[in-house]
């Protein structure tokens, strides 16, 4: 199939821009599971918060968009599998299962097969639609998140929210607005390309 096929095809995700072979999709889960892990290594503790801001949620929101329902949720499978196996890779290089803020690895797993599948109809193509499928996705992350920070720290659900959920608004603002520009410009740049 050729780019210009693919671009204009309903159901087509930016990953599929590739020819399609079993070694393509092997290698496309594995990175983005590895896009993931590095990304997580940029963190910046918040003060009062177990929950660092890193660009792991921004990868794996990406990674969903970019890959599709199900090798986004592979690849964030991977992820979570490999680090909970010892792979330092979380935030802040840490590795295991459990821990408070597992909650938000469950969480993208979730995310990225949204995300995938608001991508294979055409929520990755246009700026207010990449904005909506962004915010859906972490809206996901935080509904798995949060509780799952509750209930492992022992914290109320408003103190749960007040250290997992609203010091990284601004910063999921800006990362929605980065996606925002990236996916719907690659389609446009693979439209031309075709």
């Amino acid at each position: 199939m050729s780019t210009a096929a693919a671009t204009t095809r309903p159901g087509a995700v930016l990953a599929d821009l590739l020819p399609a072979t079993r070694t393509r999709d092997i290698a496309l889960v594995l990175g983005g599971a590895a896009l993931t892990g590095i990304a997580a290594q940029i963190a910046v503790p918040i003060p009062g918060s177990p929950v660092p801001v890193t660009g792991q949620t921004f990868a794996a929101l990406l990674v969903g968009a970019s890959l599709g329902a199900r090798r986004g949720f592979l690849s964030l499978a991977v992820y979570a599998l490999v680090g909970m196996a010892g792979m330092p890779w979380f935030a802040d290089g840490k590795a295991g299962p459990g821990g408070a803020t597992f909650g938000y690895v469950l969480g993208m797993l979730l995310a990225s097969a949204v995300v995938g599948a608001l991508a294979r109809r055409g929520g990755d193509r246009s700026v207010l639609r990449t904005a909506g499928t962004m915010v859906l996705g972490s809206a996901i992350i935080y509904a798995v998140g949060v509780p799952y920070l509750a209930l492992t720290t022992g914290m109320s659900a408003s103190a749960a929210i007040a250290a997992g959920l609203v010091p990284f608004l601004i910063g999921d603002a800006l990362k929605a607005a980065l996606a925002m520009g990236a996916l719907p410009s690659a389609w446009k740049l693979a439209g031309r390309r075709g």
